[in-house]
């Protein structure tokens, strides 16, 4: 992906910490400050709490294994990383805090040669953003997943860019394309459903990479987690009826459990806010089936209407509310008796619906007429009908607005939730997020193209036509900026948070795998008062694994990303241990994969050791394409995904420019 803006993406905790000077702030110990060491057993594990004070703050660092019966933090094991926030003087929790905090190994750092760095030296580098330079876990971020068209995910990291080529982190590759998926609470497991493959992949979202593929049916689209996670439904569009309804998969098994048909045509699914019931919309059928979501069994079928093309639960409302495409009308169903409580009069053409977050008020767009109707739970009732774009086909919300995107229009709608409840039509904000209509695309995911922003003033929106994700901050005119997709068709868009989220009052936590044993240096961050310091802890080896040591680390020591094509270009780098720093040499087999970022024109190349612990490949490149480049050696059991990868564009050759000889005096024409 292309960056058309670099730093306007970090986190709002980051830009504030930038502002305030800590680029050029270095903190030192002083009178004033205090560190101690307690110890403690919360959840009867043995945990090292290291307590500082400084400016009337006291916090105090603790990691403790997640797993009640292990007593130590574990390399290749979860772990909560919790930072305590407390006034000295009262004791009472500091709240509504944004910290920022980084781990990375010590000595991987210390031992660098001529350029030794600190633990406060390195949280200066991580803020610039700087691509190659990154702790091993970063508390502070957050990745966007883009669906392409084609059989893979793209991971971005909003954060760190490479101005001019690609913001992408990682790639999931897939068996067939993506339809549509569903994330966990924790933000640890992604399920994608693939109507081709007749599976779903079950993906890590730590390392990245697709574990497991389940089959799921016969074209498997719509995908839905139960409120508890136990169950995810897997909608089926299977054209013979006997085939078409909702497959069910255990989530912690991994395996399909049972098939239920329910009617013809597209699926949407729900679930009562208890999980007692789950309601599966038959587009062709004109029908919507009760299933008992424990027993997984069928209860009945309700007639709704023609076209059943969306439904929604409200917990507020205690009901389901299912919109009618051909007839217009909105039927409430109760979430208890499970009998038709009335239907809402609206027009024909209504499409997909959502409700926000409290449940109260529901929106569904017509793309027929280009407007949007808005339901009031509480009374099951028509609240608004206002005109929203031009053929608006998709809904969501942040926690103060519902963004309407349109096929017709580039712009996207903002409807301030917080006016709803007057009897005057809400305003409507436009943003413009790319230059084309959605419209004009090849092909419309299911799948959200606008998601919330972890700290959801904001909004990223998926252009599929364009192949942009715009990032929008509440309350400007635009956009801050826009990542150009390069080798890919965006389709829809997703977020992974990792950033550190207040559990209870003063208590910051967030949850981690550390990958390797070792000595880690844990940054942590605070703008109000201003307070860097770095706390310390250890990770012993996971008994359960042969090896949880980091195997190499690489360092890419060239500088050049614009490569002409079909030209021999040397591209080097450096390996070495990640926890001594020093060079690996004379490695004898060190290999070079590089392919264009849509998986094709790939190619192995030979990286012979021209310098001591240098190593150097050929790259020749054969299109304008963004490229990957990844570095592997089958001796030391390296794998070409086992370490960060390079990217690089391929480029025509300048043209020359034109020169035009003069005449002499006397010369023919």
């Amino acid at each position: 992906m292309q960056s058309t803006i670099n730093p306007l993406f970090r986190g709002a905790t980051l830009a504030l910490l930038m502002s305030a000077g800590w680029m050029a702030w270095s903190p030192s110990v002083s009178a004033a400050e205090s560190v101690e060491s307690t110890d403690s057993k919360p959840k009867s594990a043995e945990s090292s709490v290291k307590r500082i004070t400084r400016e009337g703050v006291v916090v105090e660092f603790a990691a403790t294994p997640v797993s009640e019966n292990v007593q130590q933090v574990m390399a290749s094991d979860w772990s909560d990383i919790t930072f305590r926030i407390t006034d000295a003087t009262t004791g009472e929790p500091i709240k509504g805090r944004y910290p920022a905090a980084w781990m990375d190994l010590a000595l991987s750092w210390e031992a660098k040669g001529d350029k030794p760095m600190s633990c406060t030296d390195r949280v200066q580098t991580y803020l610039q953003g700087i691509v190659g330079i990154r702790p091993m876990v970063d508390l502070n971020s957050h990745f966007l997943l883009v669906m392409n068209a084609d059989a893979s995910i793209s991971v971005i990291d909003p954060i760190v860019g490479i101005t001019g080529v690609t913001n992408l982190f990682a790639q999931i590759n897939l068996e067939q394309p993506g339809a549509d998926w569903a994330k966990t609470d924790d933000q640890k497991k992604l399920f994608i459903s693939m109507p081709l493959a007749n599976k779903v992949a079950q993906a890590d979202t730590d390392s990245f990479k697709v574990i497991k593929n389940i089959d799921a049916g016969e074209r498997p689209t719509r995908a839905e987690l139960q409120n508890d996670e136990r169950y995810l439904w897997i909608g089926n569009n299977a054209t013979r009826a006997e085939l078409s309804g909702v497959t069910i998969i255990d989530v912690v098994n991994q395996k399909p459990v049972k098939f239920i048909a329910t009617g013809e045509g597209h699926h949407e699914i729900a679930f009562s806010d208890d999980d007692r019931f789950a309601f599966v919309s038959n587009r062709k059928s004109g029908t919507v089936t009760v299933i008992d979501a424990q027993r997984h069994e069928k209860i009945k079928d309700l007639m709704v209407g023609e076209i059943p093309i969306a439904l929604a639960y409200s917990t507020l409302g205690k009901a389901l509310y299912v919109a009618d495409s051909k007839t217009g009308d909105v039927t409430v169903i109760d979430g208890d008796s499970l009998d038709v409580r009335t239907r809402i009069k609206t027009k024909p053409g209504l499409g997909p619906m959502r409700f926000d977050e409290n449940g109260r008020w529901g929106v569904i767009v017509n793309p027929i007429d280009d407007s949007v109707f808005i339901v009031d739970a509480t009374k099951d009732t028509l609240a608004h009908k206002v005109t929203v774009g031009k053929q608006p086909y998709q809904v969501t919300f942040t926690r103060s607005f519902a963004y309407v995107r349109s096929l017709g229009t580039h712009d996207v709608g903002l409807i301030p939730t917080s006016e709803l409840d007057s009897d005057k039509f809400p305003p409507i904000t436009y943003v413009g997020a790319g230059t084309k209509p959605p419209g004009a695309a090849a092909k419309i995911s299911i799948a959200d193209s606008v998601i919330p922003s972890v700290k959801q003033a904001a909004a990223y929106i998926v252009n599929q036509a364009d192949g942009t994700v715009s990032y929008y901050m509440e309350g400007m005119t635009a956009p801050m900026g826009a990542f150009r997709n390069r080798g890919h068709e965006i389709r829809a868009i997703e977020i992974v948070d990792r950033s550190l989220s207040e559990k209870a009052p003063g208590v910051y936590t967030g949850r981690v795998k550390l990958p390797v044993e070792g000595t880690y240096d844990i940054a942590f961050m605070m703008d109000t008062p201003r307070f860097l310091h770095c706390f310390e802890t250890v990770v012993v080896p996971n008994p359960d694994i042969e090896s949880t040591a980091a195997k190499m680390a690489v360092e890419f020591l060239t500088t050049e990303r614009m490569l002409t094509i079909n030209s021999d270009h040397k591209f080097r780098f450096k390996l070495t241990d990640p926890r001594s720093g020093k060079t690996i040499e004379d490695l004898h087999d060190a290999r070079v994969l590089y392919y264009r970022t849509d998986g094709r024109n790939q190619s192995v190349t030979a990286a012979p050791q021209v310098e001591k612990g240098v190593y150097e490949a050929t790259l020749r490149l054969s299109e304008t394409s963004a490229y990957y480049v990844f570095v592997g050696s089958k001796s030391k059991g390296l794998s070409f995904s086992d370490l960060p990868f390079y990217s690089v564009m391929g480029v025509n050759a300048p043209v020359p420019a034109k020169t035009t000889t003069m005449k002499k005096a006397g010369e023919g024409a």
